[in-house]
């Protein structure tokens, strides 16, 4: 099975009633600059990461064609209190500036009711989530929170943190910690997240 069928597996499309309209999903901000105007937290750490990424510019031509090819366009969903948006949405903003492909950046809690039909596992409104459109509005398909390759490296880095009491200083040097050493796994997982764009709108 290759990333985008699993992906797509796991995922229930929107309704046929879709409040995500063309004309809303206009509403959205229109680039990561505005994102980064509207947001109060982390902003040197969305900044960072953004200026860091080095994408695989294969992968970008290949995104690039389908831009060209089908209109496709992006919706955002996040919040810049979570670390998987501050990872996870300058790579979209990245892709879009690259590629042509319009990208519309949504505050999760202001715009619950776009939230609630891209939910993870039906339950969970899980940050970010980005939502690929064609260009006649048709939905292709939409990924939740972080690519399969951070999944699967997330457990080893959170050992540092496992058995240590919460809300004590060894708790903040932990999380300190843990937080240093995603970096180390920071341009992996940015790359593997736009490998997984790509297989997706593929």
């Amino acid at each position: 099975m290759t990333a985008s069928s699993t992906i797509l597996a796991k995922l229930t499309p929107p309704p046929a009633n879709s409040v995500v309209t063309p004309e809303r999903f206009k509403e959205g901000m229109p680039s990561f600059a505005a994102w980064m105007a509207a947001i109060e937290k982390n902003k040197e750490t969305f900044q960072r990461h953004y200026d860091e990424w080095v994408p695989d510019m294969a992968d970008i031509e290949a995104v690039k064609a389908l831009v060209a090819s089908k209109g496709v366009k992006a919706l955002v969903i996040g919040e810049d209190w979570c670390p998987d948006v501050w990872r996870g949405l300058p790579v979209v903003a990245r892709i879009g500036e690259l590629t042509g492909m319009e990208t519309r950046f949504f505050l999760r809690d202001q715009n619950k009711d776009i939230m609630a039909e891209f939910l993870k596992d039906g339950e969970f409104e899980s940050v970010p989530t980005v939502v690929f459109y064609d260009g006649n509005h048709r939905y292709l398909g939409h990924w939740i929170e972080r690519a399969d390759r951070a999944n699967a490296e997330m457990p080893a880095l959170r050992k540092v943190m496992e058995g240590v009491e919460r809300d004590t200083p060894a708790w903040e040097e932990a999380r300190a910690k843990y937080q240093a050493s995603t970096w180390d796994y920071a341009e992996g997982w940015r790359d593997a997240q736009l490998t997984e764009f790509r297989a997706l709108l593929r």
